[in-house]
């Protein structure tokens, strides 16, 4: 299994209203130093609307700033209907929303 495949395996696992960091799912996939090449894989996503990288945020709970498909508003959309709640920072409190 490959790198990416790892990647969209684990994100597939964060549930509806939560969230997990980029470094968070290196680590879940053997590779806790990877988080550049998680955000590489997310941006490469194969399935958007299935695989739901928008549940991935930064170390800080920070939305992407060039989130690929539709950009930070887009991310911040589909957080907000699942019941995440994104600070004017852009940014999630990961003490209530990391799964």
């Amino acid at each position: 299994m490959s790198f990416y495949d790892k990647v969209y395996e684990q994100v597939l696992k964060i549930p509806k209203g939560k969230v997990a960091t980029y470094g968070q799912i290196a680590a879940l996939c053997g590779s806790p130093r990877a988080s550049r090449a998680v955000g590489f894989a997310l941006h490469a996503n194969p399935m958007p609307g299935v695989i739901p990288c928008h549940r991935v945020v930064n170390r800080f709970g920070g939305l992407a700033p060039a989130f690929a498909f539709g950009g930070i508003e887009v991310q911040k959309r589909l957080l907000e209907e699942e019941g995440v709640l994104v600070g004017a920072d852009n940014c999630v409190d990961l003490s209530v929303y990391r799964m």
